[in-house]
């Protein structure tokens, strides 16, 4: 039921005569994560493929995004860990197979997309978050026919702030989120 709202927030297209609707590519969609492990190491590890559409009007510095992460998709390399990762004390992924994020203000600088601003939904607690742009373009895409939007996006956040405790502070609560996108726009 979230999932469709959050998904059918977007199904509308703005009423300016240059927005473009576009659907993520799941091959190229995905969140790696980062978090300092026992004061030594960075762990690492990756969510997706994600589900999800935006709509982009450059020109008026406007859009919207809405994507869906699949928690059971976690992956460290370690099969052990990953397992640990989704229990009940940390991610939870039987109670909340998804976590999402959902934007409705973009920050242009001229026509460069510099950040995306909007909510993330995790363990059904949302937080604001601003996805930092690292790098974002389009170009025509002649495999698909279409124009393809994409670009890396990063946020640090606090996975406390999401009820997820276990481990600290052996575990640093600070979470660096690394986000790689890439859509078709609709025909």
């Amino acid at each position: 039921m979230i999932r469709a709202a959050v998904l059918g927030l977007l199904a509308g297209a703005m009423t300016a005569a240059a927005a473009a609707d576009y659907r993520l590519d799941p091959s190229h969609s995905f969140v790696q994560f980062e978090v300092l492990h026992f004061g030594t190491s960075t762990l690492r590890g990756r969510l997706g493929p994600l589900e999800g559409s935006a709509t982009l009007d450059a020109a008026a510095g406007r859009g919207r995004v809405g994507l869906a992460i699949p928690l059971s998709s976690l992956s460290t390399g370690w099969p052990l860990l990953d397992r640990r990762l989704r229990e009940a004390d940390l991610f939870d992924a039987a109670a909340y197979p998804e976590a999402y994020f959902v934007a409705e203000r973009f920050v242009f600088d001229g026509a460069t997309l510099r950040e995306v601003r909007g909510e993330l939904t995790l363990r059904g607690q949302a937080r604001a978050v601003a996805l930092r742009a690292l790098r974002f373009g389009c170009r025509a895409d002649p495999d698909a026919g279409r124009e393809r939007c994409g670009g890396d996006f990063e946020t640090e956040l606090r996975r406390s702030d999401f009820g997820m405790t276990f481990g600290l502070p052996l575990v640093a609560d600070r979470v660096r989120l690394l986000v790689q996108v890439e859509a078709l726009r609709e025909p």
